[in-house]
């Protein structure tokens, strides 16, 4: 596998498991492991939460917009874990495309839920009106648009996400 030339980017909703198994793949394929959240959080001196709870969500996602797009993608020896609505960023997820393969960790809203107990407080951009459901369902398509291939993650145990994930890699 060490001969996989392109970087793997995780997209999908929070709760998803991006920043777990992107750990876990790194390991695994001896890759460096990138978390966009983290990225944010280090440049701007706060967790998402705070950042949401001082602007808004359309601020959030700008600061997204240009992390992604200053990740060293030229380099492809990387996981990259996304921020769950990186996929609003067309320019962004264009630039991380030209040097990836996007995986969307598809996981069904009833198994979020159950993974996800502070859905106000997570640091989630999205409008304040915004139910889970709603987001999910326009995020979903944007997962879509964006993904080479899409993992079903809900039903499997990690270490087999991350083994499913080196079959659908390799043949890409």
């Amino acid at each position: 596998m060490t001969t996989y030339q392109k970087n793997i980017v995780l997209v999908g909703m929070p709760g998803s498991g991006k920043s777990t198994l992107g750990v876990l793949l790194a390991k695994e394929l001896g890759l460096e492991f990138v978390d966009t959240d983290l990225l944010i959080q280090v440049r701007e001196g706060q967790t998402l939460q705070e950042i949401l709870d001082q602007n808004d969500y359309l601020f959030l996602r700008a600061v997204e917009e240009s992390v992604l797009l200053e990740v060293d993608c030229a380099e492809p020896k990387k996981v990259i874990a996304t921020g769950g609505s990186a996929v609003y960023s067309d320019s962004g997820m264009r630039y991380l495309k030209q040097h990836s393969v996007v995986i969307y960790l598809n996981v069904g809203i009833e198994e979020l839920r159950r993974r996800i107990h502070n859905y106000d407080a997570r640091g989630i951009a999205r409008r304040p009106d915004q139910s889970f459901e709603s987001l999910l369902e326009e995020r979903d398509a944007l997962y879509k648009k964006y993904a080479d291939i899409t993992l079903t993650a809900e039903t499997l145990m990690p270490s087999e996400c991350v083994d499913r994930l080196i079959q659908l890699i390799s043949n890409v």
